[in-house]
């Protein structure tokens, strides 16, 4: 359900609202109606959404109007910060955060691991009013006494769990005592687990609490189960999907940067455009290797969790889960990637006998069983059970249960195989 109010009436500042409507932006979805009117109001915000609710907004316009509407400061200092956990997600803020405040000529810079020193010095030296930083740098630089956080109205912390995950909780604090004392911040996490909250019980005075519901994200996307025997049949699997047409664009899930490069190598010998997304390339290269994804120059992208957290590509079509991730969390992330902004989409996963565990944990997680599927000469040849999965057809509840099977997509049939021993 989307506001029937426009970002003017929320009272997002008027030049900002006039870009808005010129890229086509007036309604505010749920999170960006929930959360501007308290953060405009000076209000410390914590909120759960996930990638796809338009949380960048959500937390970029309340914070540029205050800034826009508050006293030149006498020292030449970020008044904005925006903390990511990867360097993706960091210049995916940074960009729309300079197309919101194109019409207020602010100057607005990321600072993040892959960049060069000297570049990242020249940016710091002049007069900068938003940074947007992944912690580590950040924090290198504040060791080194390169960057002044004295004058920081408004902190926020993007995709907070995962800065948590990726083990920056210190970082993070250090950061937040930095900057102003009396300053605003704003927390925005997909989970609110114990960790979490008593983070947001350091930083956060008096919090709005904003809650969208994750089945807006994955209501939409149909999530598949395809049982394999070994490594090899995840392969021919992976390769039947790669050949079909109703695979436009994929995002392919693998466990390690090695296998990430294996299965990209794999897929480009046999004729698909594919390429690997992971944490050893260089910025410059994984930044074209994610405009060439937009493009379509590729279609199949083979990533780890870290370097795929924060991609957003709008017409991704299907999410294969080659391998399944270690947590039950980092599975929703994934599946995430696809059914954005109300369109459908299609996870699929493969899982071996291995994965029982795992599997169980997602599905207590996400409430639904997955439905199992079968392709035509590429079946298992062990029956399974116990390890979650039901025959595709029969109803599913909980979020993102699959759709009744149709045959003619080419992408499996349903099981109608008698459970056996896993």
């Amino acid at each position: 359900m989307v506001s029937e109010q426009t970002f003017a009436e929320l009272g997002i500042h008027f030049k900002i609202a006039q870009a808005l409507g010129e890229h086509g932006y007036t309604t505010p979805t749920p999170v960006q109606a929930a959360a501007i009117p308290p953060a405009l109001a000076g209000r410390d915000i914590l909120a759960t959404a996930e990638t796809g609710t338009g949380k960048t907004a959500a937390f970029m316009l309340p914070a540029l109007t205050r800034v826009a509407e508050l006293p030149v400061p006498g020292i030449a200092a970020p008044r904005i910060l925006v903390l990511a956990p990867t360097r993706e997600l960091a210049s995916q803020v940074t960009q729309a955060a300079r197309k919101y405040a194109k019409p207020l000529r602010m100057n607005i810079i990321d600072v993040v691991g892959g960049m060069p020193y000297g570049e990242q010095l020249r940016m710091l030296s002049r007069p900068v009013h938003v940074v947007v930083a992944t912690p580590g740098r950040l924090i290198d630089h504040i060791d080194r006494q390169r960057i002044d956080l004295s004058a920081v109205e408004v902190l926020i912390l993007d995709e907070a769990d995962r800065m948590l995950d990726m083990g920056f909780l210190d970082d993070v604090e250090r950061i937040a005592d930095a900057c102003k004392a009396d300053r605003q911040t704003l927390l925005f996490t997909a989970t609110l687990d114990r960790r979490m909250s008593q983070l947001a019980g350091k930083l956060l005075r008096n919090p709005e609490r904003v809650a969208v519901e994750s089945q807006a994200t994955a209501i939409n996307v149909e999530q598949r189960l395809h049982h394999a025997d070994d490594m090899d049949h995840k392969r021919r699997l992976l390769m039947h999907f790669a050949g079909q047409e109703e695979v436009g664009k994929a995002i392919i899930f693998a466990a390690t940067k090695r296998d990430a490069d294996a299965l990209a190598e794999e897929l480009s010998a046999a004729g698909h455009a594919a390429a690997a997304l992971h944490g050893d390339m260089d910025q410059s290269k994984r930044n074209r290797t994610l405009q060439r994804l937009r493009t379509g120059q590729v279609r199949l992208l083979v990533a780890t969790d870290v370097a795929a957290r924060g991609i957003d590509v709008r017409d991704i079509t299907h999410v294969i889960n080659f391998d399944l991730p270690r947590s039950a969390e980092d599975y929703v992330h994934r599946i995430g990637r696809t059914g954005r902004a109300g369109a459908s989409g299609i996870a699929v996963s493969f899982a071996s006998r291995s994965d029982r565990e795992t599997l169980s944990r997602i599905e207590r997680f996400t409430g639904a069983t997955l439905a199992i599927h079968t392709i035509s000469g590429i079946e298992p040849q062990r029956a399974f059970s116990g390890g979650g999965g039901r025959p595709a057809g029969r109803p599913a509840g909980g979020r993102g249960g699959a759709r009744p099977w149709q045959r003619d997509g080419g992408q499996g049939r349903p099981s109608q195989a008698r459970a056996g021993r896993w």
